[in-house]
């Protein structure tokens, strides 16, 4: 166990290290950062924890292909992105393990993907080829046996007569919703629902459609709208295999495969104290076939336990919408 974050196991380093050592060595790109870096072939035999590998700055999958090994790609998962902006582009060697993973790690913290409804308020997503985030959500939606799962662009008197069907046979329903059509949808609202069967998960932020609000007003106000105790978040990005969930407060935990660390916002090889103002860098050993060792360009704060919240962006970088609002 990590002395400095005790939420990373022993076995957890042991794997992470093992799979720095083979992507050192099999992945191009990373291994030319390693390079830049100054990690000749002694420096990298000298790893022996998580603190000690060097992560790649998420943007390189803006303008490299990170490929760990030789394949083709059975799914490119490309990043949203205004007009002009490079997207980034995830190459995935299999498009059912990347399934299979985003399942285990809803499954971790909710039970069977199998034993609820979908309703999936995606618009932005729906509106361009290429996003996990669909990919994840029709495979949820398929292995509903609830025939009023389904995706909702702007169709709301539907999503309301499915979600009142549902509500009144009493059965387990997930919202999943981009944050800026939650709001729409629960400002045309005549009058609060009562939700009880129904819990909402919010995702994606604004996509540049609404002004940046603050989190804790964006939650009471969909609280209040959809009569729940809490707003649920899921936190993914293009370039990880793995997605993060809180359960309400913005507190995100990792799954098992995926940790977060915090470092310097200054010094990006530079590590920060836990609850600290900090940079993330997030280890996604899901990640195999590209890079498992990543540094974002979010800013937040890493706790004792491994939970992370998620307070804004780093200056200069672009915005992405898992990662917009702040506190």
């Amino acid at each position: 166990m990590s002395e400095a974050y005790p939420f990373i196991s022993d076995t957890f380093h042991e794997v992470a290290v093992r799979l720095f050592h083979y992507q050192a060595e099999h992945n191009p790109v990373y291994g030319s950062w390693l390079q830049a870096l100054g990690f000749d072939a002694t420096r990298k035999q000298a790893v022996k924890r998580v603190e000690d590998i060097p992560f790649l700055p998420i943007e390189t999958f803006k303008t490299h292909t990170v490929k760990t090994g030789h394949f083709k790609p059975g799914a490119i998962y490309t990043s949203s992105g205004t007009s002009g902006q490079m997207t980034s582009k995830h190459h995935i060697a299999s498009p059912e393990a990347y399934l299979r993973n985003a399942q285990a790690c809803f499954e971790h913290f909710y039970g069977p993907v199998n034993q609820y409804a979908w309703l999936c308020l995606l618009p932005s997503y729906m509106e361009r080829e290429g996003s996990s985030l669909i990919a994840m959500a029709e495979h949820f939606v398929q292995q509903s046996p609830a025939e009023e799962s389904g995706f909702f662009l702007k169709g709301l008197d539907e999503l309301r007569y499915r979600l009142e069907t549902l509500e009144l046979n009493g059965v387990p329903t997930v919202i999943l919703g981009v944050t800026f059509a939650l709001l729409d949808w629960a400002e045309s609202l005549e009058k609060p629902l009562a939700l009880k069967s129904t819990l909402i998960m919010e995702t994606g932020g604004m996509k540049g459609r609404r002004v940046e609000p603050v989190r804790e007003a964006v939650h009471a106000q969909l609280t209040r709208a959809f009569g729940v105790d809490r707003i649920h978040s899921e936190y993914g990005m293009t370039e990880l295999m793995s997605q993060a969930y809180s359960f309400g407060e913005g507190r995100y935990i990792p799954p098992p495969q995926m940790r977060v660390l915090p470092r310097s916002p200054e010094n990006p090889l530079e590590w920060a104290a836990l609850e600290s103002h900090a940079a993330l860098n997030i280890v996604d050993l899901a990640n195999a076939d590209s890079c498992a060792f990543l540094a974002t360009a979010d800013l937040g704060k890493v706790f004792e336990n491994g939970s992370f919240e998620v307070l804004g962006r780093l200056e200069g970088s672009d915005l992405r919408g898992c990662s917009l609002m702040t506190v």
